[in-house]
């Protein structure tokens, strides 16, 4: 790079941790994650002002590469730190109403999706007609683990029964998503690939049967963070060779270290993680809001945006609600689950990434999807405050899930 290159660099990383920062503080100060504000300011420095000039001034192509080197970082520890997470959520849940909420929120959104996309969205098939359905299937079925964590702390409904299962059951979509994500870039990538993805079988069970246990064995708890995040690299660079998308890689190796040791030294490795990925994390966003053109969008594109946003929200807050119900589950804690399990936030758009960069996404469905991300995530916090979930209902909740347990 050019030194002119370097300092437009440094300039550009500089107004995205700004813009980010201050965008994130005025969501936070309109109760919505801060998560909003950053993927708002993505999209505000792409094409969507001023027919992008704006973003071809501030980010030409010659330094956009480096920004996405940055952008894939912070997504590989962002996922790291998702599969860190996973284990601790899962052991909170609370049975078969978990069971029934992960289904429900999964089922009916995919089926819904799938509908979506061979009726409507059929026009941007492409030439991956059958991935492209399954992918639109997943896209809306998708629920934001670590997002949902923090608008359940910002209403204070932390360590309640409801927020057990609530992320209990996110935690178990987010591994089928990914699992069926996995599944849907196999069928995408050419046979040049194929062989080098039935390594990742092998990989798996090295993962679990040796890499667990020795890390376990060797220092339970006391390994250096330097340690630990490139472990996490070079898992992400396993899969990446492979054929597979890194962020699996990086997924994989959060999942399994092992939870044993001082709990403080696991906190500190959450901590130090989280500041990692909220610094780097806005750069995403705005790589990621290069394709987002939203002024683009004419009558006909926002009909079939409005259709998007209809599917998801209906599928998710439906089928949630419909499975926990079937669970003996009251109404108004029902309710909240669903409107909970609709939150979407920086996973999907880890998916979405994933999709465009398959082709299973043009640039217009990509900016629709996006939007309709945000527009579900922004709505979950008020609409939990609408509910407004007595907590005599959040402790007969507990109060059933304990019965259940004791009755198994």
């Amino acid at each position: 790079m050019t030194s002119s290159q370097i300092q437009l660099a440094f300039v550009d990383l500089a107004l995205i941790f700004l813009l980010a920062q201050g965008l994130g503080r005025l969501a936070a100060l309109l109760r919505q994650p801060p998560v909003i504000g950053e993927i708002v300011a993505g999209v505000l420095l792409g094409p969507t002002l001023f027919h992008g000039q704006l973003a071809a001034t501030l980010f030409p192509a010659d330094v956009r590469p480096l920004l996405t080197g940055v952008a894939d970082l912070g997504v590989a520890l962002f996922m790291f730190l998702v599969g860190l997470e996973l284990e601790t959520a899962v052991l909170r849940g609370r049975g078969r109403t978990v069971l029934g909420a992960a289904v429900g929120s999964t089922a009916i959104p995919f089926v819904l999706g799938v509908l979506l996309a061979v009726g409507a969205l059929r026009s941007h098939q492409g030439q991956h007609g059958a991935a492209f359905v399954v992918f639109i299937g997943l896209s809306v079925s998708v629920t934001a683990f670590p997002v949902m964590a923090r608008i359940l702390a910002d209403r204070g409904l932390h360590g309640t029964a409801l927020s057990g299962i609530a992320l209990s059951a996110a935690a178990v979509v987010d591994v089928l998503a990914w699992v069926a994500l996995a599944g849907v870039q196999v069928a995408v990538s050419g046979g040049t690939h194929r062989w080098q993805m039935l390594l990742l079988v092998p990989y798996l069970l090295v993962m679990l049967l040796v890499v667990r246990p020795l890390w376990g064995r060797l220092a339970p708890g006391r390994l250096p963070f330097t340690v630990v995040v490139a472990g996490a690299l070079l898992s992400a660079a396993a899969t990446e060779a492979m054929g597979m998308h890194f962020i699996f890689g990086a997924f994989l190796f959060g999942a399994v270290i092992p939870r044993g040791g001082p709990p403080e030294r696991r906190a500190e490795l959450h901590e130090r993680t989280s500041r990692i990925t909220a610094l780097l994390m806005p750069v995403y966003f705005v790589v990621a809001g290069f394709q987002v053109d939203l002024g683009a969008l004419g009558l006909t594109e926002l009909g079939t945006f409005g259709l998007i946003l209809l599917t998801a929200a209906l599928g998710k807050i439906g089928g949630t609600y419909l499975g926990v119900r079937s669970q003996g589950v009251p109404s108004r804690p029902a309710t909240a689950l669903a409107v909970l399990m609709n939150t979407r936030g920086l996973t999907e758009l880890v998916i979405l990434g994933v999709g465009l960069q398959l082709g299973l996404l043009d640039g217009e469905l990509y900016s629709q999807m996006v939007l309709m991300a945000l527009v579900t995530t922004a709505a979950t916090g008020p609409l939990i405050a609408r509910i407004r979930l007595r907590p005599v209902e959040v402790q007969e909740l507990a109060a059933r899930e304990e019965e259940a347990v004791r009755a198994r």
